[in-house]
């Protein structure tokens, strides 16, 4: 089921009374979600993912816009009435019931021409239940469950239904770090088997890359970048995408660029070609080469091997990342980190300076290094 939304805007009306504007949750969404895909759409909190999710689902009214799912325009569509199965946050199990009631519920409430037997019931229940990998736990209650097995039976009771589209809202936030990375990958299991459309909001970016065949990057309600989460990890569009995506994040920097050259305080880094003045430098983690010759100098602090990866960090005037306290005195540095693999060899201090200070060189990789405009954020080129 494709599912596309035009001009979708949503406002809600302003609690603080010295604001006379509306609060603007989703501002003119336009997009189109492929049949079968899963579609991550992903931002900080308060930036108006679950709003979407609320508006396709029915349970919010759009200010403006429409909502079609293929070609039926379900703008005004009941919830009820759209074909959609919803996760929430908190699963909304019955602490009453048993998993195998839980799992039913929906089906007792369809009428009509949808209304199936007991039997038909039992059925569904049992497939979903299979599908989730729970058929062994159909008479235990919520209670005597783990987190993960509570998030399977909300999974199960959302899809018993045969929904066209399947909606989660952050279902692998209450879970534990391990549990969270087995249950994501068991979320991506269920959706290609039964190649529902899915949409899955999150604000964790490790989530939505590992599983989404699209992300949507959203910031105060606006879209800032739709794409394969690889595509957008490796070609932001402004710097908000390049710092929200990545772990560690982003190393930004003040620069300047001066006779053709990209310069970090004293240090020309690269050759570029865009306009002199001053810019927003962002270099991945991944792309610092340790090198004596290289170009840019920082002080290095500390190297921490965490099993696969090798972590270098020092500091940089020119940084703007977060400010972290030397362990060689008591100023306070820029942090600058770099991440190397773990068949590289952790570099050592390059040189040292009158005041001891202990120097590591690096060279810059250039797919891994992107240049922004100091007012709008906006992309430049290299």
């Amino acid at each position: 089921m494709k599912v596309t939304l035009e001009h979708l805007t949503k406002r809600f009306p302003n609690r603080n009374k010295k604001i006379h504007e509306d609060v603007v949750a989703v501002n003119d969404f336009t997009f189109e979600i492929p049949d079968g895909k899963l579609v991550g759409l992903l931002g900080p909190s308060g930036c108006g993912k679950s709003t979407a999710l609320n508006l396709i689902c029915g349970l919010e009214k759009p200010t403006e816009g429409k909502i079609f799912f293929d070609t039926d325009d379900v703008t005004e569509l009941p919830p009820e009435r759209r074909g959609v199965g919803m996760v929430f946050q908190n699963y909304a199990l019955y602490p009453h019931m048993t998993v195998r009631q839980n799992i039913i519920f929906p089906l007792q409430n369809l009428k009509g021409k949808d209304k199936i037997t007991k039997e038909q019931m039992e059925e569904r229940a049992m497939t979903a239940a299979k599908l989730v990998q729970i058929e062994a736990l159909m008479e235990r209650k919520p209670s005597e469950m783990s987190g993960g097995q509570q998030q399977r039976v909300a999974i199960a009771r959302a899809l018993v239904k045969l929904p066209r589209i399947l909606l989660l809202d952050e279902p692998l936030s209450n879970l534990d770090a391990r549990l969270r990375l087995s249950t994501r990958e068991e979320i991506r299991r269920i959706q290609t088997s039964t190649g529902i459309t899915t949409i899955f909001v999150t604000h964790d970016q490790e989530e939505a890359m590992s599983i989404s065949d699209l992300i949507i990057v959203m910031k105060e309600g606006v879209i800032q970048q739709i794409g394969k989460p690889q595509d957008v990890y490796e070609d932001p569009v402004n710097l908000f995408v390049a710092k929200f995506l990545g772990t560690p994040p982003i190393n930004v920097f003040h620069a300047r660029v001066a006779g053709g050259g990209l310069y970090l305080g004293e240090d020309r880094i690269a050759d570029t070609k865009a306009p002199e003045g001053p810019v927003t430098v962002g270099i991945r983690p991944e792309g610092f080469i340790p090198d004596p010759e290289g170009p840019l100098a920082c002080k290095l602090h500390r190297v921490e091997v965490m099993g696969r990866d090798i972590s270098v960090v020092s500091s940089h005037e020119a940084s703007e990342n977060a400010v972290i306290r030397s362990i060689i005195s008591s100023a306070e540095s820029e942090v600058v980190r770099a991440l190397l693999a773990d068949d590289s060899k952790p570099p050592k201090a390059a040189e040292e300076s009158a005041s001891d200070d202990r120097i590591v060189r690096f060279k810059i990789r250039p797919a891994k290094l992107y240049l922004f405009d100091t007012e709008t954020g906006n992309r430049l080129e290299l």
